[in-house]
């Protein structure tokens, strides 16, 4: 098969032959939103990923990386349409999915960074008060350590996971004393994280002999820790907010209360508020400190 160096022309071949199948596309519309999806799915293969990977040989784990990145910076209906466009590729054009086999959701952490807000640190203890031990622990760790919730599937000590190698300040945890861990953030990105010492010893007391497997919202995990995590922790703690608070802004509110609390600690610092965000971004594995910046309202 030819290959196409283009973004744009990567697309329109992919969609040309869509549109030679039956019933695939519905309409006019559907057509030009998912030429713009692939071509942007296209651009991003090209820039980001190493190995002349193309439309044509993108795989399902490489297209969850980009829908994770992704939805840092789109809303939910507009990832959807991303996921739904290579979903589509890959039922019909490229097969490496099968027709009945679908592309797990991705969650817009746009959308929850926009309706999302900061807990105090009094709020957190309450509602760690109304969980069970591992999901209380759980949020102690997402809160002190700016994690999502499927990252605390992902936790392990940095020298049996290692971060992958990324441009990284000198400023990064100043202030801040602990183990060093790491997570799978988004975009499949390894990157550090640090964890309290005395939350460390609590973590080590839950390791599992040997690691499980775990499915959370379709992506697969290994998880090393008897610790809640992912979709059913995220709704532990809502639950747990609306009892102890009677309102609750998501699990998602504890990362806004770690982007405010440590821009406060590192400027304290003498950081520039520049470099405090730079930083701040980085420990939060976001790609971008402009990311960062919507996490501060």
């Amino acid at each position: 098969m030819p290959s196409f160096r283009s973004p744009s022309s990567q697309a329109a071949h992919i969609m040309k032959s869509l549109q030679g199948k039956e019933n695939h596309l519905p309409s006019v519309g559907t057509v030009r939103n998912y030429e713009q999806s692939l071509t942007r799915v296209a651009a991003y293969l090209k820039t980001e990923i190493r190995g002349n990977i193309t439309l044509k040989t993108l795989t399902p784990d490489i297209a969850i990386s980009y829908l994770e990145q992704r939805g840092q910076e789109v809303g939910q209906k507009t990832l959807d349409m991303d996921r739904q466009a290579i979903q589509a590729m890959f039922q019909h054009i490229t097969q490496q999915l099968n027709p009945g086999e679908r592309l797990p959701i991705i969650k817009s952490e746009h959308d929850q960074i926009l309706t999302g807000r900061a807990y105090t640190p009094e709020q957190v203890g309450l509602i760690q008060s109304a969980q069970t031990d591992k999901n209380a622990l759980a949020t102690e760790l997402a809160y002190s350590a700016g994690l999502r919730a499927h990252e605390l599937l992902t936790l392990q000590p940095a020298a049996e996971q290692h971060p992958d190698p990324r441009p990284s300040l000198d400023s990064k945890f100043n202030g801040r004393e602990g183990q060093h861990y790491t997570v799978k953030g988004k975009g499949g990105l390894v990157r550090e994280v640090l964890i309290p010492h005395p939350l460390a010893e609590r973590l080590e007391a839950r390791r599992l002999p040997e690691p499980i497997k775990v499915t959370d919202r379709g992506i697969h995990y290994q998880q090393h820790y008897q610790l809640g995590g992912g979709k059913n922790w995220s709704n532990s703690y809502s639950a747990a907010a609306n009892r102890a608070l009677g309102w609750s802004s998501g699990a998602h509110g504890l990362r806004h209360s770690y982007a405010q609390e440590r821009m406060d600690e590192l400027q304290k610092h003498h950081l520039s508020r520049e470099e405090a965000l730079r930083t701040t971004s980085q420990e939060m594995g976001h790609f971008r400190p402009e990311i960062t910046e919507t996490y501060l309202r």
